[in-house]
């Protein structure tokens, strides 16, 4: 599945906004499909696991008292090019950076509270996709 399919999750600042429909439908919009997806909440410790990777870094806290404060959406995507396509797609991490019809600028609040998450590679993908799914979860 490498290269075809990529990670996201709504963050719960979209969710807490109601825009999870509105979101969904710009990722079918643009060609996506939806291989598995759930309303689900992080935990502390999940949340601190799934962003290990910046856990030196200064947001880090931050960021895992965000991503449990609230339910997300978490989903993974199918298409050719998906994790390029879909960094596209959701645009700048900084909402007021990123592009005019992307979902950041659309949805996002702020670059802490910026609506989605997107995999930032095919590896990552395939990790990410598989913290929140079992196997048999993704069709």
């Amino acid at each position: 599945m490498s290269g075809q399919i990529t990670f996201t999750m709504i963050k719960p600042d979209a969710v807490a906004d109601g825009h999870i429909g509105a979101i969904l439908g710009k990722i079918t919009e643009a060609g996506f499909k939806i291989k598995a997806m759930k309303l689900t909440q992080l935990t502390v410790a999940d949340a601190k696991k799934f962003y290990e990777v910046h856990a030196e870094r200064p947001f880090y806290g931050e960021l895992v008292d965000f991503m449990s404060s609230g339910p997300i959406v978490a989903a993974v995507l199918e298409k050719e090019n998906a994790v390029e396509d879909f960094r596209k797609l959701i645009g700048a991490t900084n909402p007021a950076e990123a592009a005019e019809g992307t979902i950041r600028k659309m949805f996002a609040r702020s670059v802490g509270e910026n609506a989605v998450h997107g995999s930032d590679s095919d590896e990552n993908a395939l990790i990410e996709a598989s913290f929140h799914f079992a196997g048999r979860e993704i069709f």
